[in-house]
């Protein structure tokens, strides 16, 4: 089976001001993707957008909430789609002690984040969103220890691994939407209704309340709260 994995990332620099950095990735078959991409596009057009309306959380308005609402619901609704996410609270973090850089840390939780969605007897293409202009090699040094930690030398497991601009791809908004809702929801925030209210959908239908771990192996919303060795943060 081969697989297309779509991740994206929030606060995910060490002085941004927010105290808690989110990874995340939707996945599903590649050969379910232009289904997905499709449905997608009509959702936005029945709530009267643009085909090419792009999807973000920093958008949620509550002009826009029932629209919000419908990706949310088609999200649950498929069983072709899934979730990973992976939360970190920066302010306990201490590269010092552990002797690394923040991109070392950068690379370790998306490795994180990847290795639980990955599956020896399939294969996968990766596609990571454009944050910076060092963000090429960052993204060759993750394709590197991925291969190498799965024994990949063959590169049957791992096809592909690059960056996209998150408006060339429908699926890659999604994956912003869910991560803004489970950073917004760790940060305390409160503030926009039509934000809050996407949340509440969001833990309704997983039936997971985003703030702790859910098993290993959930296979639709998968969130791993990270927490550093020997912490009892």
């Amino acid at each position: 089976m081969e697989y297309n994995i779509y991740c994206d990332e929030s606060c995910h620099l060490p002085n941004d001001s927010s105290s808690f950095m989110v990874l995340g990735g939707i996945w599903c078959l590649k050969d379910k993707k232009k289904e997905i991409f499709k449905r997608l596009r009509e959702i936005k057009t029945k709530h009267g957008l643009s085909e090419n309306f792009e999807v973000k959380w920093n958008k949620i308005s509550p002009a826009k909430q029932d629209f919000y609402m419908s990706l949310i619901d088609y999200f649950f609704d498929d069983d072709d789609l899934h979730f990973r996410a992976l939360v970190v609270n920066k302010e306990v973090l201490d590269h010092e002690k552990f002797n690394q850089t923040h991109d070392d840390f950068y690379y370790k939780m998306y490795f994180d984040l990847i290795k639980v969605i990955l599956e020896p007897s399939n294969s996968y293409n990766i596609y990571i969103d454009i944050k910076d202009t060092q963000g090429q090699a960052k993204v060759d040094k993750l394709k590197q220890v991925l291969r190498s930690s799965h024994y990949d030398y063959d590169k049957k497991i791992i096809k592909n691994l690059q960056q996209i601009k998150s408006h060339e791809v429908e699926l890659l908004p999604l994956a912003d939407l869910l991560i803004g809702a489970i950073g917004y929801l760790h940060r305390g925030l409160n503030t926009n209704n039509a934000k809050v209210a996407v949340i509440k959908r969001i833990q309704e239908r997983s039936g997971y309340s985003l703030l702790n771990s859910t098993l290993y192996k959930e296979m639709k919303t998968n969130i791993f709260i990270w927490k550093p060795k020997n912490s009892e943060v």
